[in-house]
């Protein structure tokens, strides 16, 4: 089984290669440090799997992981990663990789992932699954803003203005560290990355947002 690793630390990479090299049927045949990189390596080693990080310089990982089913269908991605953020987890899965691992698995377990996925599997690491199925099941009718207390729909209602924190604290007359407590909850219930997806959320269903405030 031929195995490409792309991480941009190199210690990550050296500490796989010395777990792999233990298995007499795996051979790593290429590396790359960013997501450029592991396109071109894929495409001169022709690997049967690809363990890429999620983060990566000059193109992420889900970006490369696009590109290299698309240009080496043959070639299977597993995802390795720190991060198991729901709305990554999802980007990833459409971007086509076929396992997502995080990288405090344990290395028979990574191996074994590596296996399912060489014999035409789809491997999700367990603490994200459930996060995913809840997703993925989630009534179309059900409002994203559903969760969020009072305050909190004030906070977002702000947020979409584009005001940052103190403005924010200073309109609802609380702490900014109160406002920043309400952004990180806010982030967490809606499922999203950042402030800027936040903000969408919030002009999509803004007659929602501003009827309850």
């Amino acid at each position: 089984m031929r195995v490409v690793l792309a991480d941009d630390h190199k210690m990550v990479r050296d500490g796989l290669k010395f777990f792999l090299a233990g298995y007499g049927d795996i051979e790593i045949v290429g590396e790359a440090v960013d997501g450029e990189e592991a396109v071109a390596v894929v495409a001169e080693a022709k690997p049967d799997i690809v363990l890429m990080d999620l983060r990566m310089p000059r193109l992420s990982g889900i970006e490369a992981a696009k590109r290299i089913r698309s240009e080496a269908p043959h070639t299977q991605v597993i995802m390795l990663t720190s991060f198991e953020d729901q709305l990554q987890v999802l980007e990833a899965i459409e971007a086509g990789v076929a396992g997502y691992q995080l990288k405090d698995v344990e290395p028979e377990e990574l191996v074994d992932t590596i296996y399912r996925v060489h014999r035409g599997e789809r491997v999700i690491h367990p603490r994200v699954t459930s996060h995913v199925l809840k997703r993925l099941t989630r009534p179309s009718q059900e409002s994203p803003l559903k969760e969020l207390t009072k305050r909190e729909r004030d906070v977002l209602a702000e947020i979409s203005c584009g005001r940052s924190n103190r403005e924010i604290a200073l309109t609802l007359s609380i702490s900014e560290k109160t406002v920043k407590t309400h952004v990180s909850h806010i982030l967490s219930k809606l499922e999203v990355k950042d402030r800027t997806q936040a903000a969408l959320l919030a002009i999509e269903h803004k007659e929602e947002l501003h009827q309850k405030s």
